[in-house]
């Protein structure tokens, strides 16, 4: 299982990598791999404005539609367009070109609630079990 160690990561799978008071957030190998084959993906707008933990869209796949929440409070600045056609790319690359939304982030200071990957891989250990 794939785990980048500069990103910081959920209890929920997300991941998020912070720059510059933004965040860009995705799901984690580990969830793309329990959801399987992904052909669907809705994020909310642009301009959309979250607290952590809020639903920010959804993902479904052949076995399920799961919710995609908020890692941080903060107003979504962009989103993935190429999600909405070509969903199948969380499968191929969720780390890199299946990145789903930036935020701008409320308090910056919230990453430090997040866990980093040692913490998500001791997590996604405990949970497989």
């Amino acid at each position: 299982m794939n785990i980048p160690g500069e990103l910081k990561y959920t209890k929920d799978h997300e991941w998020g990598k912070c720059e510059n008071g933004r965040m860009k957030v995705g799901i984690t190998d580990y969830a793309q791999k329990e959801l399987g084959d992904i052909v669907f993906v809705e994020i909310k707008a642009a301009g959309t404005k979250l607290k952590s933990g809020d639903t920010m869209g959804t993902i479904e796949s052949v076995k399920a539609v799961s919710e995609i929440y908020a890692p941080v409070s903060g107003e979504i600045v962009e989103i993935n367009t190429s999600l909405l056609d070509t969903p199948e790319l969380v499968n191929k690359d969720c780390y890199g070109e299946a990145w789903m939304a930036v935020i701008a982030m409320d308090s910056p200071a919230q990453v430090e609630t997040l866990m980093d990957a040692a913490a998500y891989g001791e997590y996604v250990t405990s949970e497989a079990k």
